[in-house]
């Protein structure tokens, strides 16, 4: 991105101490007016960056969006890094780690837990997101999550959880009774009611998403996409994530979940499905037949070892691929970069094909199909009257040089710490390490306060021991 001063009054305003701003002031609506050629810029060193800064070879990136946000969120569950490394696979995980957690979280955990979470997305460079909320899920809580992440800068959806009446597969599963708060028919008021509040004007928007398909009652299914095509929105789901996820419900209902939602009408446009890994063929052309979206989750997906998503099956069939953190319960950090590069990894590994999926095809997945997923189709993308949604990426560190082609560079070598600028909506949210107007040590600091009594109420102690008596609790080898 050419150094460039903003006019003072530009809506892509930049601190005048800084020559990392955008090559052209944004319109009063926060979109480009100028041309661009492509998703990023020469990525050849032009000009040093202000003292103790590294060298200063950029390129300019179409705004990312962090969709799909499994179980838990990418970012309400941000005081959460690592914590929950049981070692365990998706359903023993949930139940042992997760479910406490959730019946535990008050609203300040919540909320805290959540600027952090937008903080560290917009340092990364993720303008957009998507966040599946699932406790506390008052109307209150939920609006005010969504006034969180509008006040940090970033744009997207809080997909509101809801669990409705208790199914044969949540029996069998063992989720905790003090998840389910409200009947079906409550749920669905619940949300309609935070949607109304936040209408077709606001950047965060609220979206209805039922937990996860295996368990979830079959009418708040519907009653969730009635409600997303009321309102314009999309409508947000865990599906089949684990291995087991299809065949529990064919036990319970005699079809398979995504099958189930094509046979009712209710997979279309507007449904945007976390993880879908285990997903058969009528499945996958199903998905693809109806311009869905799929959000592939490749770090949590390994660190819970739930397998990988049948990428380029659902990408062929016309489905909507975006990538997703998942959270830093099951990924560590909000890192697209991160992301890219493991999503690479694993379809070239899981087809045997180093030339199956290449660096292009994820960035795309990470920008333009991330915004598509999102409901943003102006955004994740560089042309005129598009979003001003821009990440500036420092690729002159020792790191990433020598830069050859700046597509590789971004997805082999940057990481989210090379990030130096991002804008949403042509407003500045993250600049020269800092994110304008937050003070972000002393927010880190209320959250691993409010962490630790977290942990307490959870009776999650085992969690915060020493790496060697861990080990050697559990009876493994270090």
């Amino acid at each position: 991105c050419r150094p460039h001063r903003a006019p003072a009054r530009s809506c892509c305003p930049a601190r005048r101490s800084s020559p990392w701003t955008t090559n052209a002031p944004c319109t009063p609506t926060g979109r480009w007016p100028w041309t661009a050629t492509g998703s990023s810029t020469s990525a050849r060193p032009r000009r040093s960056r202000p003292a103790g800064g590294r060298a200063g070879g950029s390129t300019a990136v179409a705004g990312r969006s962090c969709p799909a946000s499994p179980t838990p969120t990418p970012i309400s569950s941000s005081p959460w890094p690592g914590a929950s490394a049981t070692g365990e696979p998706i359903w023993p995980w949930l139940n042992h780690f997760m479910w406490p957690y959730a019946v535990h979280l008050d609203a300040e955990d919540a909320l805290t837990a959540v600027r952090l979470g937008a903080v560290e997305a917009a340092r990364a460079g993720i303008t957009t997101v998507v966040d599946h909320h699932y406790a506390p899920t008052d109307p209150e809580t939920v609006l005010a999550v969504a006034d969180a992440v509008e006040e940090i800068g970033l744009r997207g959806a809080v997909a509101r959880g809801m669990l409705g009446d208790r199914t044969k597969v949540a029996d069998a599963r063992g989720l905790p009774d003090a998840l389910y708060r409200y009947g079906t028919a409550e749920e669905l008021e619940l949300t309609r009611q935070c949607m109304a509040v936040r209408g077709p004007d606001a950047r965060v928007r609220i979206w209805p998403a039922p937990l996860n398909i295996s368990y979830g009652d079959q009418d708040l299914v519907a009653g969730a996409v009635a409600l997303a095509r009321e309102h314009g929105v999309r409508w947000h789901t865990h599906c089949s994530e684990g291995a087991k996820d299809p065949q529990s419900y064919l036990d319970a209902h005699g079809v398979r979940p995504v099958t189930w939602l094509a046979r009712e009408g209710l997979l279309d446009g507007r449904a945007t499905l976390a993880h879908a890994v285990w997903l058969d063929a009528e499945e996958t052309a199903a998905v693809g037949a109806a311009g869905a979206g799929v959000a592939h989750n490749p770090c949590s997906n390994a660190y819970l070892a739930s397998g990988t998503m049948p990428w380029q099956a659902l990408r062929a069939s016309g489905a909507v691929v975006a990538l997703g953190t998942d959270g830093p319960s099951a990924g560590g950090r909000q890192d697209m970069f991160e992301v890219m590069k493991q999503t690479l990894f694993a379809q070239r590994l899981a087809a045997l094909d180093p030339a199956g999926v290449r660096c292009e095809d994820v960035l795309e997945a990470a920008t333009r199909d991330g915004a598509r997923y999102a409901g943003v189709p102006d955004a994740g993308v560089l042309r005129p009257g598009a979003l001003a949604d821009l990440v500036v990426v420092d690729l002159g560190g020792v790191a990433v040089q020598p830069v050859h082609r700046a597509v590789s560079a971004l997805v082999y070598a940057a990481r989210a710490g090379d990030v130096v600028m991002t804008l949403v909506g042509g407003r500045v949210v993250f600049e020269d390490g800092h994110c304008p107007g937050i003070d972000e040590e002393q927010l880190a600091a209320h959250a691993s306060e409010l962490a630790g009594r977290l942990v307490r109420r959870a009776g999650f102690g085992s969690l915060t021991e020493p790496w060697r008596r861990r080990t050697e609790r559990l009876g493994r080898n270090a």
